[in-house]
């Protein structure tokens, strides 16, 4: 079973957060919670088992339906750290692609008015 990197973390904890958005959107249970997010259920479940992390875009589904801070969604599921960080690979051109000469000079895209 893989777990994501975040799990490892003592602190998380994302059924804290569920519970809470449950009292707060004063739901029965993680069907509702899931149609409130507009996700399907098994989503609910695996972060519920630690098998999903609770990803960017379902935090700002989360925020836009409750109406809390990122932070606090963060804080609620234990989640302290300061800064998401990617990877050096991740936006990079690859070796082997060649930039126009104009993307070489910056000018690509530059139009005057």
């Amino acid at each position: 079973m893989a777990h994501h990197a975040l799990a490892s973390q003592e602190s998380y904890n994302p059924n804290h957060l569920l519970d809470i958005l449950l009292g707060k959107m004063q739901l029965k249970n993680d069907a509702a919670l899931s149609r409130m997010l507009e996700v399907a259920p098994p989503v609910i479940s695996k972060i519920r088992h630690h098998r999903l992390p609770v990803g960017a875009s379902l935090l700002i589904r989360m925020h836009e339906v409750t109406g809390m801070s990122i932070r606090d969604l963060r804080d609620l599921m234990g989640d302290r750290r300061t800064k998401y960080r990617l990877s050096d690979a991740q936006g990079r051109p690859k070796a082997d692609d060649k930039a126009t000469p104009a993307e070489q000079t910056g000018t690509a895209g530059n139009y005057a008015h």
